[in-house]
């Protein structure tokens, strides 16, 4: 009896022992557990921090032409994207739109360059341009230092006729353009229009008439900055533009004497050139220069100003309450020419091929190409817009607005010189008197067309 009462005892110390064991272990891997738990949401912090932390800072080395309303922009945009990538700092260099060019191609060559502000594509060479010699973005394609951008998201964000035209070559996609001026209209005078009984010219009929009203009431028909001689053949563009709308297809037939300078369209061409530059605009232009030009339109007494989109804040600032239209040239009697804006494309974004810095670049024009980023700048700036629902809230946006529909790259856009030619082979109403020696417009033609045709002969 004594003997199973002790094994009773000793069995049951022992179970009660497991017990102690097994809650022991419970214990420890609860608190084990517990340890576990608390560490975990520092471990996933400090995790989570160490990307950022190891991030490698980034100087973005960005190249911008002299223009102060973008310059400014860029300015405040650089400072945006730095707080929104921390480890980048942009290092931006400023230098005349002249030296642009130049800059570009030595930098791209040092590869010290990452984004680089390039203007629309032009000029290139085309088949039919024998011996000529290529504009300096089609080379710098060529050589492979500029990063094909074709599959970027942000070429999405711009209209499909900019990418074309001034973003892209052999059917890829190198650079992204941000806007378009127009230089092919006529800034012209409201009440001077409704006081005078005259109705805006949509013919060339119409706007030598409109001319005969005003200077017969004592007024100047049109002003220019005549003292820099460039405001006055720019200011014909129109003109040029309304005998030939088809300025690509005018530039090959120069070349390939489908058209001639001394054809019968264009003697008319350079003999309305020629009443532009003698009779409509006012005497003594040739002493007002570019820059005096917006202000003495702004004066009130002088009905037209025929120049480019980029007049239009300079007039405002002259005279904030002057009430002004912006149309197009109507330099043919047929009116479905003379609805269109010629112009060219302006400044646009490029990344060099070779860039150690790829990944920032991308994110830099990915940033500047957000629709909101993209609007500011546009209205900073006074771009027609080109990305589609961005529009120029500024009255020459309200102006152009009704033409865009009808916008195209111009002449000079498209023309590419043959070695050798001539100095008058150009369809410029700046050779003509006042501003030059010319005062025939059939020996003009025939000068031009000898000229042109030197370069000819001399490229086969």
């Amino acid at each position: 009896m004594k003997k199973s009462i002790w094994l009773l005892i000793t069995l049951l110390v022992v179970f009660s022992m497991l017990l102690v064991a097994c809650g022991g272990d419970e214990e420890a891997e609860e608190t084990a557990m517990e340890e576990t738990t608390q560490q975990e949401p520092a471990a996933v912090e400090e995790e989570a921090a160490a990307p950022e932390e190891e991030m490698e800072p980034v100087t973005l080395r960005v190249l911008v032409h002299q223009n102060p309303p973008m310059v400014e922009f860029m300015e405040a945009f650089n400072e945006k994207f730095q707080a929104a990538h921390p480890n980048v700092t942009v290092d931006m260099s400023v230098v005349n739109a002249n030296d642009l060019s130049t800059v570009t191609q030595t930098r791209l060559t040092a590869n010290d360059i990452d984004v680089i502000d390039i203007f629309g594509f032009a000029n290139a060479v085309q088949p039919y341009m024998t011996d000529a010699t290529p504009p300096n973005w089609q080379t710098l394609i060529e050589a492979g230092l500029l990063l094909d951008l074709t599959n970027e998201p942000f070429v999405q964000n711009y209209d499909e006729p900019t990418i074309q035209d001034a973003g892209s070559y052999n059917g890829k996609v190198y650079s992204i353009n941000l806007g378009r001026v127009s230089y092919s209209g006529i800034f012209y005078n409201k009440d001077l229009f409704a006081a005078n009984g005259v109705e805006v010219p949509t013919t060339w009929g119409e706007l030598v008439a409109a001319c005969e009203t005003f200077v017969d009431a004592g007024l100047s028909c049109m002003t220019a900055g005549g003292a820099d001689g460039w405001p006055i053949f720019v200011g014909a563009y129109g003109l040029l533009g309304s005998m030939y709308p088809d300025q690509e297809a005018m530039v090959e037939g120069l070349w390939t004497g489908e058209v001639k300078y001394n054809d019968e369209q264009s003697i008319e061409m350079w003999k309305r050139m020629q009443i532009y530059a003698t009779d409509m605009l006012e005497a003594g232009v040739t002493g007002i220069s570019g820059d005096a030009a917006p202000a003495r339109f702004a004066a009130g007494d002088v009905a037209m100003y025929p120049i480019g989109v980029w007049a239009a804040s300079a007039i405002e600032a002259a005279e904030p309450a002057f009430d002004w239209g912006y149309i197009p040239f109507p330099g043919s009697d047929n009116p479905e020419d003379n609805q269109y804006l010629f112009g060219k494309y302006d400044q646009g974004w490029a990344i060099a091929a070779d860039t150690p810095n790829k990944e920032a670049s991308l994110d830099y024009l990915a940033m500047f190409s957000e629709k909101d980023n993209y609007q500011e700048f546009a209205n900073a700036v006074g771009f027609i817009p080109t990305q589609p629902g961005a529009t120029l809230e500024t009255k020459i946006g309200q102006e152009v607005a009704p033409y865009l529909a009808n916008y195209r790259v111009g002449y000079e856009q498209y023309w590419v010189a043959p070695k050798g030619v001539g100095q008058w082979a150009s369809p410029f109403a700046s050779f003509f008197q006042p501003f030059n020696e010319w005062d025939d417009p059939v020996a003009l033609a025939n000068q031009a067309q000898a000229d042109l045709q030197a370069g000819l002969d001399a490229s086969q």
